[in-house]
């Protein structure tokens, strides 16, 4: 068994040297303050005074090797023992050969496929906990936040399709209604077949007018001519003596 360690530096490579004491103070602030994290570097050490890591190259692999806790590009801050790995230097070697092969340097993405997501992988190859939580917080909040905003605008364009779907189809609805309305108003009056179904639109629509202003009151005569187009005969003495008995 050998010791699995994590190597940790801060990102000072943007080539401004305000740039660089900025990050470095973000860092101190974050996670030396209040221990949320910051914007760092890590590379693996097991077996051997080399560590391993990950970064972007146009062609290639993007897993690299170099003197542990030595990288020239950025500023050495701690190193941490992850635990002790079961893995012999046969089988190390093999891992770092298949990794060479999964991690291209043109895959590179800083919130989603960075040194830190490398090292994570090669540590649970090698049997042993991954990197602490604060090393690539602010990497995995930002990937988050993407993927929520790629999420939203997803459900965004599909609510506008099926808005615009369902606006089709009240369009077509109502201009079918118009359609039948203005045939049946060229036509004239409906065949006796179709009077006998209810009567025109134009009856209908008198008739429901009537419900909804009046209620379920009876009509009367005038209302009922109106309806009807015949005017009710008066009621004859025999009507009324019947009433009456």
């Amino acid at each position: 068994m050998t010791d699995v360690v994590l190597h940790i530096y801060d990102v000072t490579n943007s080539g401004s040297e305000k740039t660089n004491n900025t990050i470095v103070q973000i860092n101190k602030i974050f996670k030396d303050g209040i221990g949320l994290g910051g914007i760092f570097h890590s590379a693996v050490q097991v077996f051997g005074d080399d560590e391993w890591s990950f970064g972007f190259c146009e062609q290639g692999t993007g897993v690299f090797s170099c003197p542990s806790g030595k990288n020239p590009m950025y500023t050495y801050r701690e190193s941490i023992v992850l635990g002790k790995t079961n893995c012999s230097i046969f089988k190390v070697n093999q891992i770092l050969r298949e990794l060479s092969r999964e991690w291209p340097g043109s895959s590179y993405d800083l919130l989603s496929k960075n040194c830190n997501h490398f090292c994570d992988e090669f540590c649970e190859r090698l049997g042993v906990p991954k990197l602490p939580g604060w090393v690539n917080r602010f990497a995995n909040a930002g990937d988050t936040a993407m993927e929520v905003a790629g999420n939203t605008a997803l459900r965004f364009r599909q609510a506008k399709t099926e808005i615009v779907s369902a606006s089709k189809v009240a369009y077509r609805f109502l201009l079918g209604v118009t359609n039948n309305v203005t045939n049946n108003v060229k036509n004239g009056p409906e065949s006796p077949d179709n009077s006998n179904r209810g009567g025109s639109p134009r009856l209908q629509a008198s008739w429901l007018k009537n419900i909804v202003t009046n209620g379920a009151k009876p009509s009367t005569s005038s209302e009922a001519e109106n309806q009807n187009g015949v005017m009710p005969l008066p009621p004859t003495r025999d009507d009324k003596a019947l009433l009456h008995s």
